[in-house]
């Protein structure tokens, strides 16, 4: 059974930078699409990026420029790197594989004004 395991929230200044990390267990990241997701308080969870088996790389129209999706093979590890955070980044960050189905179990990014 795969298990993804996100680390790297907290709290941070507007304009800060922040870089979470994704780690796979039971499953190869490079066979599947890893996307990373978020949920803010009230509102439902909306897709921020995702990179695929190959090593394209997509993003949500208002977080392109500002956030990078990657990924380590060796380590079974995805990471999004955000930079230039907004208040309204502030959300609940979860990790996804999609051949698999899995989900984690998301950490907190907060964003302060």
């Amino acid at each position: 059974q795969v298990q993804l395991v996100e680390s790297g929230g907290g709290l941070v200044q507007a304009g800060g930078s922040l870089r979470l990390s994704c780690a796979a267990s039971g499953g190869i990241i490079s066979r599947s699409t890893m996307g990373w997701l978020r949920q803010a308080p009230g509102k439902q969870r909306e897709w921020v990026a995702s990179i695929t088996s190959g090593g394209s790389t997509r993003y949500s129209d208002s977080m392109k420029g500002r956030f990078t999706i990657s990924r380590d093979i060796p380590k079974n590890t995805v990471y999004l790197q955000m930079n230039s955070r907004k208040p309204e980044d502030t959300a609940v960050y979860y990790c996804q594989g999609l051949f698999w189905g899995a989900w984690g179990q998301g950490t907190q990014v907060t964003v302060s004004s």
